[in-house]
């Protein structure tokens, strides 16, 4: 069982259109509307490739009911703690290449009796978990060392915990020495305060991390894969992929399938990676666990390139 906390979820509207053009009307061809919150795709990518999986999340407002009857009519295992302001609608904006543009609204803020409530809530639903996932945003005004709290009482508890999250929240994080954190490229280097636009310079800052606490860090790279250190291993892999439809989800796909895959290591890698790429081929959160395996590669680069310029930097 792998448990997330989405402390900020969102009811996530795609639109797609032929292409944007920014200060101009669009009339989009199609559109749809999905739970999420990166906690919540972590959950949703685990339970559409069979893995045990509970989802925790604050719910109120009508966006919260939508949403709980969306997970519900998903069958998807989750527990649902009542506050009293409205979850967030998030929009993304997609072309046909699988360009992504995204509008995050702030979410509603939390009181403190409703955060006791969250962190309670999801150390009960973990009693009996492998690994608890926090992940994403705060909402407005909750104290960034929610991370910090949450990963302390986890170890406590015995769980393993893993944190997806960015600026202060992830700082904090780091030291309640987290067993996992899987950054992008630009939170990285923001965690790090280094500069990151090479595969190097991105390993430079995965060793900062450690230092402030992480044992492990998965970062994902964007187009150019993503970068495993842990204490005495680092690898460097990417997905040749041939058409991506969105990388909606792609990231948090990554780390369900290397937590479902073990965790540690090249197999947890390349399970992450073909979790990935099964979301690239898809259009939103709402995963199916077949991937069309013909239509992309698995690189492994031993050693890593460090002198490699990173496509998205």
């Amino acid at each position: 069982m792998i448990v997330t906390l989405t402390p900020n979820p969102s009811v996530d509207l795609t639109l797609a259109v032929d292409r944007l053009a920014p200060g101009t009307v669009h009339r989009a061809s199609s559109g749809w509307s999905e739970p999420s919150g990166k906690g919540v795709n972590v959950t949703l990518a685990l339970r559409a490739h069979g893995v045990g999986t509970r989802a925790v999340l604050p719910v109120g407002g009508p966006n919260g009911t939508w949403l709980a009857a969306q997970l519900e009519q998903a069958g998807i295992d989750h527990v649902g703690v009542p506050i009293a302001g409205n979850i967030r609608t998030n929009v993304s904006v997609v072309e046909p290449n699988g360009k992504v543009t995204k509008v995050n609204a702030p979410g509603p803020p939390l009181s403190a009796a409703e955060i006791e409530a969250l962190l309670d809530a999801t150390l009960k639903a973990a009693s009996q978990a492998r690994w608890l996932v926090g992940a994403g945003s705060l909402p407005h005004g909750v104290r960034p060392d929610l991370y910090n709290r949450l990963a302390r009482r986890a170890h406590e508890a015995g769980l393993r915990v893993a944190i997806d999250s960015s600026g202060p929240p992830l700082l904090a994080a780091l030291a309640a020495g987290p067993d996992l954190v899987k950054p992008n490229a630009d939170e990285l280097a923001e965690a790090a305060g280094k500069p990151v636009t090479t595969v190097g310079q991105a390993l430079d800052a995965a060793r900062r991390l450690q230092e402030l606490g992480a044992r492990t860090i998965l970062a994902s790279l964007g187009a150019d894969g993503a970068l495993l250190v842990e204490e005495d291993l680092v690898l460097h892999a990417e997905v040749v992929i041939e058409h991506a439809r969105s990388a909606v989800g792609a990231g948090d796909a990554l780390l369900s399938g290397f937590l479902a895959g073990g965790a540690s290591g090249a197999p947890a890698l390349r399970t992450a990676l073909t979790w990935a790429a099964t979301a690239l081929q898809q259009p939103g959160t709402l995963l199916g666990p077949h991937a069309d395996k013909g239509a992309f590669q698995i690189l492994f680069h031993d050693p890593p390139p460090l002198l490699r310029q990173l496509r998205a930097a």
